[in-house]
């Protein structure tokens, strides 16, 4: 994968038996709507702290759409580590990015991220990955929000585009933004830190990230297929990975 490459055209449908090669990047799609048969499959892989996190939601739609996301990444990365879901243990960073405790020994990295009606769950063997989907809508502040968390370039890049479509670019910058944030685990504090290209008709590229123009490692980016209403990017610690894009459930 260079900075420019771009994955699978489409979501499709995943083969049986899905197996991450130690050179690819997964990536699921995953309708936060779920079959209540299948969301209650998917409730019974949690752990009590998860359980006891969906009970806080004051929404149905909010805790149901949290225990999907959460139960298929349960499910996906036990099928990958050839683990029951529910035996799998996570800790997390510092700035809240999760991560496998249990099973030790394995070199599975993933990262979730869910907004309207979809979540995105990426997958990859040995690099840091993040990946987001924003839900488009309209927003009154849109400029004022753009100064305060784009870069300088990103929010001068944003007034340059045609005003009908700023909407579309404001969350393609949004996801691709957050996407790389996601990845390096670093948090909205490195927001103004690196900058990405603003058109959503244009591939998204990293135009410069902290530590200079080729740091270590060689951090990679593109928009993923097209999701209607809403914008979606993947960021890989690596330059050389082949993307595929699944559609939910697995097989």
């Amino acid at each position: 994968m260079t900075e420019d490459a771009a994955p699978a055209p489409a979501w499709l449908p995943p083969p049986s038996g899905v197996a991450l090669g130690t050179n690819e990047v997964h990536v699921w799609r995953l309708p936060l709507v779920q079959p209540p048969a299948q969301l209650a499959v998917l409730a019974r892989t949690l752990g009590d702290d998860e359980r006891a996190r969906a009970r806080r939601f004051h929404f149905d739609r909010d805790r149901d759409a949290f225990t999907a996301a959460r139960g298929a990444l349960r499910t996906l990365a036990g099928g990958y580590l050839a683990r029951r879901p529910e035996a799998l243990v996570f800790g997390y960073q510092a700035r809240g990015k999760p991560y496998l405790t249990a099973p030790p020994g394995h070199d599975l990295r993933f990262n979730v991220s869910h907004s309207g009606d979809f979540a995105l769950l990426a997958f990859t063997r040995g690099r840091d990955v993040g990946v987001d989907v924003e839900r488009r809508r309209p927003l009154q502040d849109l400029r004022s929000l753009a100064n305060v968390s784009f870069s300088r370039a990103e929010y001068a890049a944003l007034l340059g585009v045609p005003a009908h479509d700023q909407t579309d670019a404001f969350f393609a910058c949004w996801s691709r933004k957050e996407a790389f944030i996601k990845a390096t685990g670093e948090g909205v504090s490195q927001l103004a830190d690196f900058d990405v290209n603003v058109r959503a008709d244009e591939p998204g590229r990293l135009l410069r990230v902290p530590g200079g123009p080729r740091p270590q490692p060689p951090w990679s980016m593109c928009d993923l297929p097209a999701i209607p209403g809403h914008a979606a990017a993947l960021v890989v610690a690596d330059n050389d990975c082949s993307i595929c894009c699944w559609s939910w459930p697995p097989r």
